[in-house]
């Protein structure tokens, strides 16, 4: 079987996961995974980037967005072609984008079953272009197979009631992502190293964390990096106005986030919505504590897990979960591992899994 994973966005975590997911393809067997990543994706730049069978030339912002449109029939064409040289019996949607509607144009003229894995129902303040989730629940319309990465997504798209009947709708989890961390947590001198990491959007919870910090006060045994890109606002303010913590409003790219997860013993998550978190998954495939608010699929992603610590979204209990995880442990801070093993579990679900229900 031939399977063809694909994700077109430049930068972000959506190509790393599409290159993951088709690790985890294949290794299954009688499974020969396909990738397909846009020709601008940061990690095809890396130092070992993975194998691109199906290279998309995408766009540079909302012009060269309207210009694809325009070309659509073109591009339709094109990809068809493209599919029926390589001739996979499904294709997977690793991470919903702007052009995917073009690649389910051409699946279905090649006559390619579809699968969408669907990571956030809908848009969190500030996140994304207006247009991102109607073009995602086009999509997911469309889809002759479902997967959301947390029980909060399945609830969510049943109530949107956009998975057609009879459409098989699977529940996984985010596996662990990894971006090559193999020096283990605290092998450093000095303090504890705290970091936030990802958009520095209203819903990441930043005022919760200010608020945290200034409860828990200085501290010798803890510094505090914030990193991340985003407007400036009220709570960043806070964070650089407190002792011990820095605040670096920037893109990270692609090649710089395993030494920021180096760099970290806890890695802080005191979101105030969410529906599954990438920087978690890439937290414990480090090997790193991860104290996050139980709010969304968060809780389900990390319930088992001894690395991590969940809190309530408020600041003193966020404080108090800093402090846990500051604190010795018995739990080790090891690289998980069976963390390729879970890619291949996704996978299996994708091709084989049971429905967690189906639209009605």
């Amino acid at each position: 079987m031939r399977v063809l994973v694909w994700q077109w966005g430049r930068r972000g975590a959506g190509p790393r996961f599409a290159a993951a997911l088709a690790g985890g393809f294949a290794a299954l067997p009688g499974v020969e995974a396909l990738l397909s990543l846009s020709t601008g994706a940061e990690i095809l730049l890396g130092p070992e980037p993975p194998r691109c069978d199906l290279p998309m030339p995408t766009y540079a912002g909302v012009g060269g967005l309207i210009g694809q449109a325009l070309r659509a029939p073109v591009v339709i064409a094109r990809l068809t072609s493209a599919l029926r040289r390589l001739r996979p019996d499904l294709a997977v949607c690793a991470m919903p984008g702007p052009l995917d509607l073009l690649m389910r144009a051409a699946t279905r003229r090649a006559g390619i079953p579809l699968a969408v894995i669907v990571h956030d129902a809908e848009a969190h303040p500030g996140d994304g272009f207006p247009l991102q989730f109607r073009l995602q629940r086009a999509l997911v319309r469309r889809a002759d197979r479902v997967l959301a990465l947390s029980e909060h997504v399945v609830e969510r798209l049943r109530a949107q009631r956009l998975v057609r009947a009879g459409t098989p709708l699977l529940r996984g989890t985010h596996p662990p992502f990894d971006f090559g961390v193999s020096a283990p947590s605290g092998a450093h001198d000095g303090p504890r190293r705290v970091l936030s990491f990802g958009r520095l959007l209203p819903y990441k919870g930043l005022d919760l964390l200010a608020e945290a910090l200034r409860l828990l006060g200085p501290r010798p045994d803890m510094v505090v990096r914030v990193v991340g890109q985003g407007p400036e606002s009220a709570a960043l303010a806070a964070l650089r106005a407190l002792p011990g913590v820095t605040v670096e409003n920037r893109w990270v790219p692609e090649q710089e986030v395993g030494t920021l997860l180096a760099w970290a013993d806890i890695v802080v998550l005191p979101y105030r919505e969410a529906s599954q978190s990438g920087v978690a998954a890439a937290a414990l495939a480090a090997g790193r504590r991860v104290v996050a608010t139980r709010v969304g699929g968060i809780a389900r992603q990390l319930e088992g897990e001894a690395l991590a610590v969940l809190c309530a979204v408020d600041g003193a209990d966020v404080a108090a979960g800093i402090a846990a995880a500051l604190a010795p442990s018995t739990a080790a801070c090891r690289v998980p591992a069976d963390r390729l093993d879970r890619w291949a579990g996704l996978a299996r679900l994708i091709l084989e899994g049971q429905p967690s229900g189906c639209a009605a």
